[in-house]
């Protein structure tokens, strides 16, 4: 016991290393790791506090083939430092560039995509806990900065976080100055990627030319800074609970999408904020939601698209879908010819047909899924289509036409509900607005001697 204390005290930041994984929970017990290793600096003092701890760790390096020879020397250098500490090793090549290429993304985006893919499918296989990088307090400071260049919200000042789902950073407890004392103090070999000393990369900008000038000013700029990500971290938990019951009270889902009722959220303050952390999740950046907050009131129907969902303003919400091959079927969908002697229509919607006769046990099931006409007054063949501007009809119990258009007003139907509607036609006549409304005209009435009968199956 009196040898441990001893050993602690000459290695204080192995102790601070333990303390830190304790206090954020990022190992327990006997689970094993899997770091992600380059050979620098950075993640070669990880693996040295991983053995020196005690902890169960395997190694995990990529060869990007980025930077030729040095790249493959790298891949050798990881290799012989899993065979001194004893562990397993997993290495991958992968072909980066032309990734890079076929996604239209940088050469950066693709090279995370790639090794952060292949170290869960590492984890997974093999049955690590926990995938571990060598982030430090510097890269905290450097992504901050990147964030502030960038539009963001709250999220973006929170730094680099500990835990991340299976993802872990335990030396974000340590500076850039403290990785290099141990590194020294511990004679650790290990590799300098020549590509991070050219500036024309974001980060190195940052690192090497920014971050200086604030230490020139502030010796101990590092350190406040530090501090201020932390209590913005903290004062992020205190908003996302409160953005919490603020989704509960705006915010309903129901199958025609996500409903944000409009006046409730104009009474939010600051607006923008909410605004921006309600719609950013749906890929809405600062300029679309600002548009979105300057519609009139009084107006309805203009829509808005991110990569991944449409809004549109209805009259009382805003209304929010992703975007698919439903939403698309919506509004681009052929019309479907039904003759007479179909019994049952499966796509684009469920559709059962039978005929009978008007006999003494006949009866009219009035659910919103039955409907019911005289043969006699049906024209074949039948069409199914979606409804267009200028559609009118005779709703049952009226003796006039009305446009569908004023029908979904009185019926308040939502824009997506509008879309969604489909027609039964014989020929160019409404027979059944399904699931609503049919046609007065079609009715069956006492001298009805034959009826249609049709059942709108609904998905489940």
């Amino acid at each position: 016991m009196v040898r441990q204390a001893f050993f602690l005290y000459l290695c204080p930041m192995l102790k601070e290393f333990k303390a830190f994984i304790g206090s954020e929970n990022l190992i327990k017990n006997e689970e094993r790791t899997l770091l992600a290793i380059s050979g620098g600096i950075d993640s070669v003092v990880m693996c040295e506090l991983f053995q020196q701890a005690g902890f169960t760790f395997g190694i995990a390096h990529c060869n990007f083939n980025l930077r030729g020879n040095e790249s493959d020397t790298d891949e050798l250098f990881v290799k012989d430092l899993a065979n001194k500490y004893q562990v397993p090793f997993y290495c991958k090549q992968f072909l980066t560039k032309k990734l890079a290429k076929e996604k239209k993304i940088s050469i950066q985006m693709a090279a995370r995509e790639l090794r952060y893919q292949w170290f869960e499918d590492i984890r997974l296989k093999e049955n690590y806990h926990s995938i571990a990088t060598g982030h430090q307090l510097d890269d905290q400071l450097e992504t901050f900065f990147i964030n502030l260049l960038r539009s963001t919200g709250i999220a973006g000042f929170h730094g680099i976080l500990p835990r991340q789902g299976n993802l872990i950073r335990p030396l974000l407890f340590s500076y850039r100055e403290d990785i290099v004392a141990f590194a020294r103090e511990n004679n650790l070999s290990f590799r300098e990627d020549s590509s991070n000393l050219e500036t024309k990369y974001l980060r190195n900008k940052i690192r090497h030319e920014i971050i200086p000038v604030f230490r020139e000013l502030n010796q101990t700029f590092s350190q406040m800074l530090t501090g201020t990500i932390k209590r913005m971290r903290e004062t992020e938990v205190i908003f996302r609970n409160v953005l919490d019951e603020t989704r509960k009270k705006i915010i309903r889902q129901d199958m025609n999408g996500v409903r944000i009722h409009i006046s409730e959220l104009k009474k939010l303050t600051p607006i923008d904020i909410f605004a921006y952390e309600l719609l950013s999740p749906f890929g809405f950046n600062e300029t679309a939601i600002s548009d979105i907050l300057k519609l009139p009131v009084e107006s309805s129907g203009s829509a808005f698209y991110s990569s991944t969902h449409r809004l549109i303003k209805d009259r009382k919400e805003l209304i929010i879908n992703p975007l698919s091959d439903k939403l698309e079927s919506r509004v681009n969908v052929p019309e479907i010819i039904i003759h007479e002697n179909r019994k049952e229509l499966r796509k684009p919607i469920h559709l059962a047909f039978i005929k009978q006769t008007k006999d003494q046990n006949f009866s009219i099931d009035p659910s919103h899924e039955m409907a019911y006409f005289d043969v006699k007054k049906i024209v074949f063949p039948l069409i199914l289509r979606r409804w267009e501007k200028g559609d009118s009809f005779y709703p049952l119990g009226m003796n006039r036409k009305k446009k569908l258009s004023d029908f979904f007003i009185d019926q308040k139907f939502s824009i997506p509900e509008k879309e969604d509607v489909w027609l039964l036609c014989s020929g160019s006549q409404i027979l059944w607005i399904i699931g609503y409304r049919i046609d007065h005209r079609y009715r069956v009435t006492p001298r009805t001697k034959e009826v249609m009968q049709v059942k709108w199956i609904e998905e489940k």
